[in-house]
């Protein structure tokens, strides 16, 4: 450890060297934020204000959100809290098409709430490649549009959520490419994220990986807890599943032109119940270690901490029966599935 004597003649030189040994830290820790999803498929789901002080309780610093639900609006009001507002696949061709109706919508959820800390509009979830793939570009574009008219667009970006189904290979990271079927949409929309600034949101899940080939990959590289190398790709070494994937997806993009572009994951989680792996502590262990990892970066893009959500708040009893309805790190009754500190 370096020891410093500060004088009055070397006291500034002394905080210079200070401050260059703790910026790489501080570089890391203030783009970092770590949120969780907020779904409302249940029917004996908390309030929306109490929803929104559990988050304050449990200092999470981001939402998503998957509609514009009103209630947690309001609560949300004067908060800290960064949101992700989406727009829901189903109004997808209406929001395309319609302007004025694009219009409308951000007057109502977005400014009507000028104290709520919209980040992003996700427009659409999971829906590239598919028939509704036709109208992400148009109705980003409609989104971004109206936000430029309402003078928001230097607060709030416009993306899009999709899977990592959009991958036709991610073996190794570094040949990762998007498939045909995804490539008949996905440049044009790089293209305007490129363009706005816009990150690529982008639903992450190491779980499904697993489970969908278990005699290839293991349980401690899924979760985290390999400890030592699994992947060797080049110059890049891969000890946990989550970095494989996301490099991937950034392989993918830097073949089509969007090398610059950082993506946000705008899901990630583990089931506790239902399934294969699907225990409370196979849930603990991979959020607990997926929160302190994402500061790091991938080795892709190493030091650049990666904006998280994990997904989701609650178990949600409306989802289809098994995993889908376990995800949550919260009872319905506010009480935690399992301990996990988000500081």
């Amino acid at each position: 450890m370096a020891t410093l004597s500060i004088t009055s003649g070397n006291l500034m030189v002394s905080i210079m060297f200070l401050i260059g040994l703790l910026m790489p830290t501080l570089q890391i820790a203030g783009v970092q934020s770590i949120g969780v999803c907020y779904g409302n498929n249940g029917n004996n789901l908390p309030s929306a204000p109490e929803v929104i002080d559990l988050y304050k309780s449990r200092n999470i610093g981001g939402m998503r959100l998957y509609y514009a639900n009103q209630a947690a609006l309001q609560a949300l009001r004067g908060s800290t809290i960064q949101v992700i507002l989406d727009v829901p696949s189903d109004r997808l061709q209406e929001f395309a098409v319609n302007p004025s109706t694009v219009n409308l919508w951000v007057q109502t959820n977005i400014r009507n709430y000028p104290d709520v800390k919209f980040q992003y509009i996700a427009v659409g979830n999971e829906v590239i490649p598919g028939g509704l793939a036709q109208y992400v570009l148009p109705a980003m574009q409609n989104v971004h549009s109206a936000l430029v008219s309402a003078g928001l667009q230097g607060q709030i970006k416009v993306s899009t959520s999709v899977a990592t189904g959009v991958l036709g290979n991610s073996f190794p990271p570094s040949q990762g490419s998007f498939s045909d079927d995804a490539l008949t949409y996905l440049p044009a929309i790089i293209q305007f994220l490129v363009s706005n600034g816009s990150p690529l949101l982008a639903n992450v899940y190491p779980y499904f990986s697993y489970v969908d080939n278990p005699s290839s990959i293991s349980l401690q590289y899924a979760l985290f807890t390999s400890l030592s190398t699994v992947v060797n790709d080049g110059q890049f070494q891969y000890q946990n599943l989550f970095d494989a994937i996301l490099d991937a997806v950034y392989a993918a993009l830097e073949k089509v032109g969007g090398s610059n572009l950082e993506i946000v994951v705008s899901e990630s989680g583990w089931p506790s119940a239902g399934g294969t792996a699907a225990t409370i502590d196979n849930a603990q262990t991979y959020n607990t270690n997926l929160i302190g990892h994402v500061a790091r970066g991938t080795p892709r893009r190493s030091g650049r901490a990666i904006e998280t959500y994990v997904f989701a708040m609650f178990n949600e009893n409306q989802k289809s029966a098994g995993i889908e309805q376990n995800f949550g790190l919260f009872y319905p009754n506010k009480q935690p599935v399992y301990q996990i500190n988000f500081t």
